[in-house]
């Protein structure tokens, strides 16, 4: 996939009416409403911000949960308005429909400098169906199409693809700064590359690693994946999380890994726990897990194995904590981990989801080079596969 994708840079702004797909799906309070955390709509304002001090007239649009093409109030945009218009300081001018009458009467009003957000795209059916005729009809209202959605992107909806068909179509800053940073990090990665898993599945995680044991050069497993691959190896995994059907699939890894030359870094022990409780006892056991026992995090001496593949690396990417980091009695491997890529010196890349919470969470996220902004998104990323809402946008 091509990378190097014309942005708002690229484009003069003044006079245009552009069409700004954003990710407003922020949480909410179910309640009162309420948005609990703003950070989505905080991202959105660089963007947003230049293109009206650019004499742009902004029609931003986003979905707002899973309304499965039915008008929800509960699922308006309208706190999100309310938030945008206080974060900007000046009027932001709610539509009462999507490709209606109202939206399309204020945005043929929409003067520069002015902005206007649409209703929760997600009430028409269409908007998930990627249906032309919807995207057309979004796709009129404005000259240029800008998409700073990358929690969106892998997705080949209206509003994310479908408009590419009938209005030029640009990054805009988020999505520009995910496909450069991660783009890089994958076609031309600074060495070592080392690439760090984690997370409940190795079903989630097939094509990732696939993928990765072509690019990196040490692949670490952990969390949940990991106790599958350990069976793989031999070792008793006790009522550890697993997935039977894939354990073929992890020593066709293993030997994948041993025939391209790169470290594949396993668990060398554990911290374990009779039951899966806040409050359950952790004991560290060795590479054999009793069978009374589920691994919950990485032991003491598989952290210092992964600090040490750390260091020095040149790229690191990573995507699942190593254990159930929630659970204060199990996070110590996965904040660990945390602080080591933290101070590695390289470029580091925390692809979204879990990982980034736990990053958050451990107090390093200052220190990483970029924590992406989209969870499906940046995993098919890693796998390789094309982003429909990227490879829409105009080459350069």
């Amino acid at each position: 996939m091509n990378y190097n994708k014309k942005t708002v840079y690229d484009f003069d702004p003044h006079g245009k009416k552009v069409l700004l797909r954003c990710d407003f799906n922020v949480p909410q309070n179910k309640a009162t409403g309420e948005i609990t955390s703003d950070k989505r709509i905080v991202a959105a304002l660089p963007t947003i911000k230049y293109l009206l001090d650019n004499g742009a007239a902004v029609i931003a649009c986003s979905h707002l949960g899973k309304p499965k093409g039915e008008w929800k109030e509960s699922l308006s945009l309208k706190p999100v308005a309310a938030r945008l218009s206080e974060l900007l300081g000046m009027e932001v001018i709610m539509a009462a429909d999507i490709i209606g009458e109202d939206a399309k009467a204020k945005a043929a009003a929409l003067q520069p400098g002015q902005l206007l957000l649409l209703e929760n795209l997600r009430f028409d059916k269409r908007e998930e169906k990627n249906d032309p005729e919807f995207a057309k009809e979004l796709a009129s209202m404005a000259e240029v199409y800008v998409s700073d959605a990358f929690g969106t992107v892998h997705r080949a909806h209206a509003s994310t693809a479908g408009v590419a068909a009938y209005l030029p179509a640009y990054a805009g800053m988020l999505v520009e700064k995910e496909i450069s940073v991660m783009g890089k990090a994958l076609s031309d990665p600074a060495r070592p590359f080392v690439a760090i898993l984690g997370g409940a599945k190795v079903s989630d995680k097939i094509a990732v690693i696939n993928n990765l044991l072509e690019k990196a050069d040490t692949v670490i497993v952990g969390g949940g994946m990991a106790y599958t691959f350990k069976l793989a190896q031999g070792h008793t995994i006790g009522k550890s999380l697993l997935e039977a059907d894939r354990v073929e699939y992890a020593k066709e890894m293993m030997a994948k890994a041993e025939e391209k030359g790169v470290k594949l870094l396993l668990p060398v022990d554990h911290i374990c726990a009779a039951e899966f409780s806040v409050d359950a006892e952790p004991v560290v056991t060795g590479e054999d897990i009793p069978e009374d026992m589920m691994g919950m995090d990485i032991g003491p001496r598989t952290v210092e194995l992964y600090k040490a593949a750390v260091q020095g690396a040149g790229t690191v990417v990573w995507n699942g904590p190593m254990g159930v980091f929630e659970f204060a009695n199990f996070n110590k491997g996965t904040f660990a981990v945390a602080e080591a890529v933290a101070n590695c010196g390289g470029v580091t890349i925390i692809g979204g989801g879990d990982s980034a919470s736990a990053v958050e969470k451990s107090g390093y996220a200052e220190k990483i080079t970029h924590i992406s902004t989209g969870g499906g998104a940046s995993l098919e990323f890693l796998e390789g596969k094309e982003l429909p809402g990227v490879a829409c946008l105009l080459d350069k």
